[in-house]
This record gives structure tokens, C-alpha cells and sequence, in this order.
């Protein structure tokens, strides 16, 4: 197999990896001041588990990126229309995600490949 013909998810380093950058992303973002200057976000922080946190989006980047795992937990609509993040903090929520990637060096046509990914969600995320 070449590597063009490797799922990203493959490419990742299957779950493992994936969930290392995960527990590193979620541990910047539940602290990040900019963000939980939103009261609505700072109470979303508070009131569910990390560990828990951490599971849903392992299996839902797992899924999103081809692996096997099935993503079991609420549409991004559904667990941040409340929320009303806004474009400021949802540009805050990418630095930490770069910075994760950066940290674990994910090569750069993952990086661009997993943003894509991302950016596909920020209609349900951010208030318009």
C-alpha cells in the first residue's frame, strides 16, 4: 500500500495517535481563558466529564478520518448551538488545535486534511 492510497486516519497512526492529540487538545481548550470568557462555553466545561469529553471526540476524529469507530454522540448543531461561540473564539479554538498538531508534528497534508475536517463543522458551530 502507498501512502496516497492510506486513509488519514492510517496516516494519523490509528486511534492511538489520535487520541493522544485529542487528550492534549481538550486539556488546552477546557483551560483556555479566551474561550471560557464565554459564560455558556465555561459552563459546558464544568458540567461534563473530560475523560468523557475526550472519548466522544477520539471516536468522532477517528470516525470523521476513516478509521472503524462509529461516533455516538450529539450532532455539532446539537451539543454547541447554545453555546454561541463566536468567530473570535472559534479562531482562538484553531490555534489550539494547531498547536496540538504541532506539538505531536503531524505532517502538514494531515494537518491540512484534518482543518478541512474541522472548517466543515464551523457552520453548526459558530453563530452567524
Amino acid at each position: 500500500m502507498t501512502q496516497n492510497s492510506l486513509s488519514i486516519y492510517e496516516r494519523l497512526g490509528g486511534v492511538y495517535s489520535i487520541a493522544a492529540v485529542v487528550d492534549d487538545f481538550i486539556d488546552r481548550i477546557m483551560v483556555n481563558p479566551a474561550l471560557n470568557a464565554n459564560a455558556k462555553v465555561d459552563e459546558a466545561h464544568h458540567r461534563v466529564s473530560k475523560a468523557g469529553f475526550k472519548y466522544l471526540v477520539t471516536e468522532m476524529v477517528c470516525w470523521a478520518t476513516g478509521g472503524p469507530q462509529k461516533y455516538t454522540g450529539k450532532s455539532m448543531r446539537e451539543s454547541h448551538e447554545h453555546l454561541a461561540i463566536t468567530e473570535p473564539e472559534w479562531q482562538v479554538f484553531l490555534q489550539d488545535f494547531q498547536d496540538s498538531l504541532d506539538k505531536f508534528q503531524v505532517p502538514q497534508a494531515e494537518q491540512r486534511e484534518l482543518f478541512a475536517i474541522v472548517a466543515s463543522t464551523k457552520r453548526d458551530i459558530v453563530v452567524p
